[in-house]
Order: structure tokens, then C-alpha cells, then sequence
């Protein structure tokens, strides 16, 4: 369930830093001539909420280039969009009720009418989703919700993709960490049985799951990171939670491919760095592995 929090963008939980945490942060230091800048993002926030993160407004001005998670013209790229889409798709011949028993599928149904006012039983509904895989239904549930207490949400304008399109917009170059191959891989590899797996679970704890996309929200624009650690415990021993192996694939491993690309980065230009929160913190995280090399990481106040 962890991989559809990511897509639906609640997969942002992050471990305090230290006692002063915050969402932007400097790194001079290790033959540095400018410092750079890194800002956790949050995948639901929406692009206004960079006025709110102190000092945003020095680290987009003192910087020439934006490094995301994936260059998103790259990923907006006609043959691109194509390839995600279809990925989001089951294989020829399957079916999502085809993977589902007539229990579950009963059980999904009930959910969908509740969540989306519609299910399976409706000819016009199930022709679009019964080609869809599990992990994209997952996400679509979860963001369903997200919707429908959100007072606004306009997925053209999140914070995710404001800091490449001001870059742009002033003549700065963009770059990412990943390729749609990779990321495609990432968020829609797992096998058929653990996708159905982990709609399932969704489905069976839907209420305790919105509520912890609700706190999270709470606690990251409140910028409370002491908070933001107690519900990412709570979720590591909740009835869905990860496997470490699925841990390491959406966070560790990835914080270790970025961070040996930042340096040479850094060193070309100084550059605004925009991640999902998540990848900041922790000893695995990219503020302590930055400190690792050398680097000096302050938090912007």
C-alpha cells in the first residue's frame, strides 16, 4: 500500500532531522564556490505553499539550475505520457476483475460506490478501470478521497512542478535524478499478486488509511516534522505497512543514486534540489548523507 501513498502523494512521512527541522535547506562547503540549495516537496501541495517555506525566496534567486526526482518535461513529453499511461494498464487478456475472487471484488465494489459513487456493476465504469492494474487503482482511490475534502486542487499548479516551470520560465536549465523507465519501474514493477495484495488491503482499511493521508497533510504544512516521525512509526507497524525490501526500493536505494550525482551537480552550478520530503531525512536520507561527504546542511530560517 506504501507504493500508492507515493503515486496518490502521501508517501512523504519524514524522520526529524534535528530539533529544528525544516522543509529547505543550504549546503555550502566540501570546495563548494556557491552553496545549493535542497526543498522536500510534498506530492498534494499545491505551488502557493512556496511562500511559506522560509527562505525559499534566497534559494530560487541564488541558483541557476532545478534538480527534481524526474525532469517533468521529460515526463510530459507526448511518447512519454504514452509509455506511463500504459504501464498503468493490465497486460492483454487480464482483467482486474479477472485477478480479483468474487469476495474481493464484492468488497471493491462497495468501496468504488462509496469513494468514486460508481463500481464495477456499472457497464460504462468497469469498461475504463477493468484494464487498469491494482496499483493504479489504489492510487486513484486514495486520491479520490484526498479530493474530496480538499477546498482546492488543481493538479496543473502542485509545488512538485512549480520549481521547473520558474526555472524555465527564467532561463535556468532543469535536470532530473531519474528516467520515466526508472521511475515507471519503480511505481508499477511489483507482480499482479502483490498489486492485488495491496488494493485489497487498501480497500479493508481504507478509513484508517484517508485518515493518515489527513494527518500527514496536517503535519507537513504545519511544517511539523516531530509529528510527521510519530505517524511514519505508526504506519511501519500498521496492517499494510512496506516491506524493508519495498523501503529500500522507494527510499534508501534511490537516496544513494541521487547523492552520487549532487556533487558534480553542485559543482557545475549551483542548483535548487526539489524531493519528496521522505528522501531528507533519516540516516539513510540525503541531509545525512550530504553531511557524509563533507558538506555543510543547515536548515533555512
Amino acid at each position: 500500500m506504501r507504493k500508492a501513498f507515493f503515486l496518490a502523494a502521501a508517501f512523504i512521512a519524514c524522520l526529524a532531522f534535528n530539533a529544528q527541522a525544516q522543509l529547505l535547506y543550504r549546503i555550502s562547503g566540501n570546495g563548494l564556490e556557491s552553496p545549493s540549495y535542497i526543498v522536500g516537496t510534498y506530492h498534494l501541495a499545491p505551488a502557493s505553499f512556496a511562500d511559506s517555506i522560509p527562505g525559499m525566496n534566497e534559494a530560487i534567486e541564488n541558483t541557476q539550475q532545478v534538480c527534481g526526482e524526474l525532469d517533468m518535461m521529460d515526463a510530459f513529453k507526448p511518447e512519454n505520457a504514452a509509455r506511463m499511461m500504459q504501464a498503468q494498464m493490465l497486460p492483454e487478456g487480464v482483467t482486474l476483475s479477472s485477478l480479483l475472487t468474487a469476495e474481493e471484488r464484492t468488497r471493491l465494489n462497495a468501496l468504488l460506490l462509496e469513494v468514486i459513487g460508481t463500481n464495477l456493476d456499472d457497464e460504462a465504469y468497469a469498461a475504463q478501470v477493468e484494464h487498469v492494474n491494482p496499483v493504479t487503482l489504489s492510487t486513484t482511490l486514495s486520491l479520490a478521497a484526498y479530493i474530496k475534502k480538499a477546498e482546492s486542487f488543481n493538479p496543473m499548479e502542485l509545488l512538485d512542478n512549480y520549481f521547473q516551470t520558474l526555472a524555465l520560465q527564467n532561463g535556468k536549465s532543469v535536470k532530473g535524478f531519474e528516467t520515466v523507465d526508472f521511475q515507471m519501474d519503480v511505481l508499477y514493477g511489483s507482480e499482479l499478486p502483490k498489486q492485488v495484495e495491496d488494493l485489497m488491503c487498501l480497500v479493508d482499511h481504507f478509513e484508517e488509511s484517508a485518515q493518515l493521508v489527513d494527518r500527514i497533510t496536517s503535519a507537513y504544512f504545519s511544517q511539523n516534522f516531530q509529528q510527521l516521525e510519530a505517524i511514519l512509526e505508526e504506519e511501519m507497524e500498521g496492517p499494510c505497512a512496506a516491506s524493508p525490501e519495498e523501503e529500500a526500493a522507494l527510499l534508501d536505494n534511490r537516496n544513494h543514486n541521487w547523492i552520487k550525482m549532487m556533487p558534480d551537480m553542485m559543482a557545475e552550478k549551483p542548483t535548487l534540489f526539489a524531493v519528496g520530503a521522505g528522501h531528507l531525512c533519516g540516516e539513510q536520507g540525503v541531509l545525512k548523507l550530504l553531511q557524509g561527504l563533507g558538506y555543510t546542511v543547515e536548515g533555512m530560517k
